[in-house]
């Protein structure tokens, strides 16, 4: 009997406090060992000395709503007065203050297709028309002015038609229509200079003169009834986003390609897709940008004149293909071999094998990397200040900045950007871990 005493009141007991709750996970994690313990107290005193002034220079002492300077300079803490007051200047850069609500519905308008694009149950063939015509919107709106209709716009039309047939075909028919679709996306940027080359062929020949040159010219407009404003004049958020996104859109396909070609058997295209990846991955963005921005136009024929938006967006796009094409490629030699044995007993052809059974395991495997250098993408936009294009920085820095009367508040100025870059960079990183937990499920069930 006592026997039985004595166990039921060393159950009730229970261990001791301080191996259980918070005590216990206090001493198990942060004074675990004598070299944890000063941790935690170093830790402990940056905190304090750190964490209560900036609490109170952001929040407590700061400046809100509207302000003029004295009022700021005379305050102890941050001025979001700077911010109510130059927003628009920060947000949009150099274009007409009255036209403002454009690019702000470009923006909206370019959020939307990117947040529709994010729901699986809009990953069909019809989210490219949604594009398509998100990207038509966005441009129009900036541009304003009439809408030319020609051979481009027409080329441009037709490759977005063959491109949704593409995608909803399967075997030859699939190949014809990539190929129509490639050519006519190919006239869509350069009909022009191919005209004119195919044009002086035929006049060296035959002696014809200028047959094909008036078909690249504009058929007729369309007014929209907005003032065209140049993309000299396009800048901060809309400028941003439209290099991140156009960037990531246009390299993420071409980035699938340069993999698929490095590891090609054909001699040929392996070489130019190495040669093409290593050159451009030992080189800085930098350097592609001032390329594109000063030494291009040295080069090109007189009278032929491409915008600084354009040839930034094409750096930023053959720069960011080369390094996703390496993370791709580290996807595809992921995939067992077994995978490709087995595409090839069933007698799907190369492209049926690469988009149905290998593409997609290699992608899932690696989307971390993936959205990290489209993470790094979009805060290398910043770098295009450096070839006068208005990002976001150049329109803190040059326009908001400007004003002597506001020159001092400069570090709320850079929080304020630094807030946007954090928000749109969370936004990618929990929507990859998103991704992640669901392609991860079917695997964990199979374990």
């Amino acid at each position: 009997m006592a026997v039985s005493d004595t166990a039921t009141e060393s159950a009730a007991i229970g261990p001791p406090p301080a191996t259980t709750g918070f005590l216990g996970w206090m001493r198990k994690n942060l004074f675990s060992n004598v070299w944890n313990t000063l941790l935690t107290i170093v830790c402990a005193y940056l905190i304090i000395r750190i964490v209560p002034p900036l609490v109170s220079w952001l929040f407590l002492d700061a400046t809100w709503g509207e302000a003029a300077p004295q009022q700021c300079r005379a305050a102890e803490g941050a001025c979001w007065a700077f911010v109510t007051e130059k927003h628009r200047v920060i947000l949009f850069g150099r274009y007409p203050f009255l036209e403002h609500w454009r690019p702000l519905l470009g923006i909206c308008v370019l959020l939307t297709v990117v947040l529709t694009s994010c729901f699986r149950r809009c990953w069909r063939p019809w989210i490219a028309l949604v594009w398509i015509g998100g990207l038509g919107a966005f441009f129009v709106l900036m541009f304003g002015g009439d809408v030319p209709i020609g051979l481009r716009a027409a080329a441009a039309a037709a490759a977005g038609a063959f491109l949704i047939a593409t995608l909803r075909s399967s075997g030859s028919t699939r190949s014809l229509l990539f190929g129509a679709t490639a050519l006519f996306a190919l006239l869509a940027l350069a009909a022009g200079p191919i005209f004119r080359v195919i044009d002086g062929v035929l006049n060296a020949a035959f002696g014809t003169g200028p047959l094909l040159a008036g078909a690249t010219g504009i058929w007729f407009e369309i007014p929209t009834g907005l003032g065209f404003v140049s993309t000299s004049l396009w800048g901060g958020l809309p400028l941003t986003l439209l290099l991140s996104i156009l960037g990531i859109v246009v390299a993420f396909p071409l980035a699938i390609l340069l993999a698929l070609g490095r590891r090609s058997k054909m001699p040929l295209i392996r070489m130019f897709c190495v040669g093409y990846i290593e050159v451009i991955r030992g080189v800085p963005l930098i350097s592609l940008l001032f390329v594109g921005s000063f030494l291009l136009p040295l080069f090109l024929p007189r009278g032929v004149e491409i915008s600084d938006l354009l040839r930034a967006q094409v750096a930023i796009i053959g720069f960011s293909a080369a390094y996703l094409a390496e993370v791709i490629r580290g996807g595809l030699q992921a995939i067992p071999r077994g995978q490709f044995e087995a595409a090839d007993a069933l007698g799907l052809s190369y492209w049926q094998k690469m988009a149905k059974i290998v593409l997609p395991q290699a992608i899932t495997i690696v989307i971390p990397p993936i959205v990290n250098t489209f993470i790094g993408l979009f805060k290398d936009t910043s770098l295009v200040s450096i070839v006068s294009l208005t990002d976001l920085l150049l329109a803190t820095k040059d326009i908001a900045l400007a004003d002597v009367d506001w020159r001092a508040f400069y570090a709320e100025g850079y929080a304020f950007i630094a807030l946007i870059y954090f928000v749109f960079c969370f936004f990618m990183s929990k929507y990859s871990q998103y991704l992640e937990r669901q392609f991860e499920t079917g695997r964990q069930k199979r374990r």
